[in-house]
This record gives structure tokens, sequence and C-alpha cells, in this order.
């Protein structure tokens, strides 16, 4: 089995779609938000490649195609920000200036643990693009001296934190205003937590969508910057 499938072209899309889509099942099925597809679904992948006997680079290499939906999706995500155009204007500096806010003290916070930690180097730039998109963050990660692959790992585990938590993180810190909850979840936890802010409400949608696109530009011009405060 295992080595027909390290042949075949499409198994890992098969695989990849039909694990998203038994975590969605269940997570319907239980509503449960810990139940979270992603993470129910990266698990799944695991379990069959290390049953299989299947190496990452023969799961990576068939599935590709669903890498090449990372960008388009992302751009999509434009729709809900357009809809809400008037709110943008009217709060844009409060926005922009969240957003920072937001970059700054994920790429800091990496930053006083590789200090705090004595992390390597690689690993540490690995970190750095934690909270943007993994298109974004692969690429900045590559280009500085990173590991692509941990900072894969990293962005799919911020990303679902930040998609469990986001709502109690709200309610626990009083932040009712939507454009608030909006910034800080796109600024923290990037398209992953975007699918809980548009289940929040649209304006929660559309601030989380344009702070993606925003966040990932900031990051990658600090990123450099940073990297030279590394120990």
């Amino acid at each position: 089995m295992a080595e027909f499938l390290t042949h075949g072209a499409v198994w890992g899309v098969l695989l990849t779609l039909g694990a998203f889509a038994l975590g969605n099942f269940l997570q319907k099925r239980t509503r449960q938000a810990w139940c979270n597809p992603l993470l129910l679904g990266s698990i799944f992948v695991i379990l069959f490649l290390r049953l299989l006997g299947i190496s990452y680079p023969d799961y990576q290499a068939s599935a590709g195609p669903v890498n090449y939906l990372l960008l388009p999706a992302t751009v999509s995500l434009a729709v809900p920000l357009y809809e809400q155009w008037e709110t943008l204007q009217k709060n844009a500096a409060a926005i922009l200036s969240g957003i920072a806010a937001g970059v700054l003290v994920s790429v800091g916070a990496i930053l006083g643990l590789a200090w705090v930690f004595q992390l390597n180097r690689a690993a540490a730039i690995s970190l750095l693009p934690k909270s943007v998109t993994t298109a974004i963050g692969i690429d900045v990660a590559g280009e500085l001296g990173g590991i692509p692959a941990l900072t894969t790992a990293v962005i799919m585990l911020t990303g679902i934190f930040g998609n469990l938590t986001a709502q109690a993180a709200c309610k626990l810190f009083h932040i009712k205003d939507p454009v608030a909850r909006g910034v800080g979840i796109g600024s923290a936890s990037h398209a992953i937590g975007t699918t809980r802010a548009l289940e929040m409400g649209p304006v929660e949608g559309a601030m989380s969508s344009l702070s993606i696109a925003a966040a990932g530009i900031l990051t990658a011009l600090l990123c450099p910057l940073a990297v030279n405060l590394l120990p």
C-alpha cells in the first residue's frame, strides 16, 4: 500500500482534503471548540503517514497542489474587507496602529525568548514570522536562514491556538468593539484565526482579513532588522 501511494500523483491531495473533511465532521457533531478541523486533520495525516511508513517528502510532493491554493485563498479574504470599506475609512488610524502594535509585540516576544532560552539562530529566525500567513512566513524564514518546516509548524500552531482562544480572550479582557477584536485576531493568528473572526461577525472578519495582509508586510520588513538583534 505504501509503495503504491508513494508512486501516486494525487493521493496526498485526497488525503489532505479527506482528513480536513473528517475533522470538520467531528467538529459539527461534537460542537467542541478544541475539535478544530485543521488540528484534527493534521493529526489524522500524521497518524496515516506513520502507520503506513510514508515519508513526509513523499506526502508533500503529492499534496503540492494544495499549497497553490494558499495565495488565492488569502486574497479572497479581501471580499469581506470591501464590504466593510466605510468602517475601515473611519477607523484607519486606530486599525493601522493596532496592527503595528501586534507585529511589534509578536516579533519582540520571540526576540525575548531567544535571549532568555539562548535559542540557536536558525530556530529563532524560524519563529519570528509565527503570526503571519504561511505563504509569507515560509519565504521570510527561508530568506533569512531559518527552517521553513519549523516555521510552517509554528504558524499552524499559532493559528490554531488563536482560533480556539479568540472568543475566550475577548471575553476575558472585555474587548467588545468589533474592530478591535478583528484587528487583534488577524494580527495574532493570521488566516486560521480569521475563520473564527468571520464567525464572530462581518466587521471582525473584515478587520481580521485586513490585518493578515498588513501584518504580513510589516513582519517581512521588520524581521530582517530583528535578526540583527538575535543572540
